[in-house]
Parts: structure tokens; C-alpha cells; sequence
């Protein structure tokens, strides 16, 4: 979950890091919702993340089920 104000430079550059230590993704859609509404209206966006793992991408479960990754390039989410 993400807000619009940062829809169009994840459409260019995909969802980065930035000063985390990786991108955190949900694993369902009410936990994206929550975190998207954290800064206004939620916009939901879905990660093709078996396509991701399959080219190579790796993957972190958090202790506290919080999927990470270094990078989601743009090609790899699916925007509505």
C-alpha cells in the first residue's frame, strides 16, 4: 500500500529503498490497506513476485511477517 503523491515515480523508477534498509511489502490486501491509509487515501498495488523470484530477485521474511526485498523495478507491479 502506497499514497497517489508517490504513484508517478513509482512508475518510473519502481518502489526503492530509499533510506530503509529494504521495501517492505504485504503479504495480504487488508494489511496494505492499513499501511497505505497511515498517509491518506490507500492506493493498493500488487508485485509479481514469483516473476521476481524467478529472475533472481531474493526475499526476507521479517519477524514480525513483513515481506523485504532491495528493489521492485516498475515492470515487475501491476498498476490499476
Amino acid at each position: 500500500g502506497t499514497v497517489e503523491k508517490f504513484m508517478n515515480s513509482i512508475k518510473n523508477t519502481g518502489l526503492q529503498k530509499r533510506s530503509r534498509q529494504h521495501v517492505h511489502l504485504s503479504e495480504d490486501l487488508e494489511t496494505a490497506t492499513k499501511v497505505g491509509s497511515r498517509r491518506g487515501a490507500p492506493m493498493i498495488l500488487s508485485v509479481r513476485t514469483l516473476e521476481m523470484y524467478e529472475k533472481g530477485f531474493k526475499f526476507y521474511l521479517s519477524e514480525n511477517n513483513v515481506w523485504l526485498t532491495e528493489h521492485v523495478p516498475s515492470e515487475f507491479i501491476e498498476f490499476k
